[in-house]
């Protein structure tokens, strides 16, 4: 496959800086992804690097070169990233749990699958039109989802948050797809430090008329301009599909192409370890992995046991 891809993270006003994101792919799939850990909580750095390091280790192991289930990748990865903050906290004996969102996007052939927690988003992008984008996992988006406008003196705060990895409860997490993409094709994954100070039509256009290159760092520096003083830190990470390849070639004009890589080669942007340097997150254990692929396998397995259980009582 071949697709052009941007992504760039400026630092607002905040204390810390505790939005990361990446991508890698193998021959046949890409996996795109944005973390913003929560404030008021320890550690969010930690919880977006771990979160991001543990869907590109299980990406790697798993996409050989392609993923045999794009859209249960993606909710059970998403899932395993939460389990590895919930263990890290304990084996820390910490008091309260690193919290982070997470957004990410698997590519494969000429689908489009995503899947989120929180309030990070995804946009679609096509011909001009805003086609998609995600619903946030928040009380702002719940009140406009219900028609609910605020009465005088009343405001809905968009950083209260419905769910998030590293909760004491079971994280939602949506997924979509398969979506299937056309060439021109372009899908945006960003912080709230973006679409919370640039409208959605200002995405749609700056995404539309310009190469993603310029695209996002203009959308960037225009998020920035509008939050002020009080300025989150703003991320964004956009890919446009470019089709699949049809030759052999590492980087093109054009963007990448996946087609060098052998059927077990895999590459990424994605860093084995924390910026700031923090123990906890510079390695994934396999072993910690599995035991959370375990755990989550017999906790379906006993939900469905339940289940099976009411409906023969009923």
């Amino acid at each position: 496959m071949r697709f052009n891809t941007f992504q760039v993270s400026r630092r607002g006003r905040r204390e810390k800086y505790e939005d990361r994101m990446g991508y890698c792919y193998t021959r046949e799939a890409g996996l795109f992804a944005l973390a913003d850990g929560l404030g008021g909580h320890p550690e969010g750095e930690v919880a977006a690097q771990m979160a991001l390091q543990t869907l590109a280790a299980l990406f790697q192991r798993d996409a050989k070169p392609a993923l045999e289930d794009p859209a249960a990748f993606l909710q059970d990865a998403v899932l395993i990233a939460h389990q590895q903050l919930i263990r890290y906290a304990a084996e820390k004996g910490m008091s309260d749990t690193p919290r982070t969102t997470i957004v990410a996007c698997v590519l494969q052939g000429r689908r489009a699958f995503w899947a989120h927690c929180g309030d990070s988003r995804l946009y679609m992008v096509r011909a001009g039109k805003l086609i998609a984008r995600t619903r946030d996992h928040s009380y702002l988006e719940l009140q406009n989802a219900l028609g609910r406008v605020p009465q005088d003196g009343e405001t809905f705060n968009r950083n209260v948050l419905l769910t998030c990895l590293g909760s004491p409860g079971k994280p939602m997490i949506d997924t979509h797809g398969p979506m299937l993409l056309e060439v021109g094709d372009r899908l945006l994954l960003c912080s709230d430090g973006l679409w919370g100070t640039v409208p959605d039509d200002f995405i749609t256009e700056q995404l539309s008329a310009s190469p993603v290159a310029d695209a996002v760092p203009d959308l960037v520096e225009q998020a920035l301009r509008n939050g002020g003083p009080r300025c989150d830190n703003v991320t964004a990470l956009a890919v446009e599909w470019e089709g699949e390849a049809d030759a052999d070639e590492g980087h093109t004009e054009a963007g990448i192409s996946t087609r060098s890589l052998s059927d077990d080669g895999f590459a990424t942007t994605i860093q084995a370890a924390a910026q700031d340097g923090r123990g906890g997150a510079d390695e994934l254990d396999e072993a910690e992995i599995e035991r959370s692929v375990r755990e989550i396998n017999e906790a379906i397995r006993r939900a469905n046991e339940r289940q099976t259980g009411v409906l023969k009582k009923s």
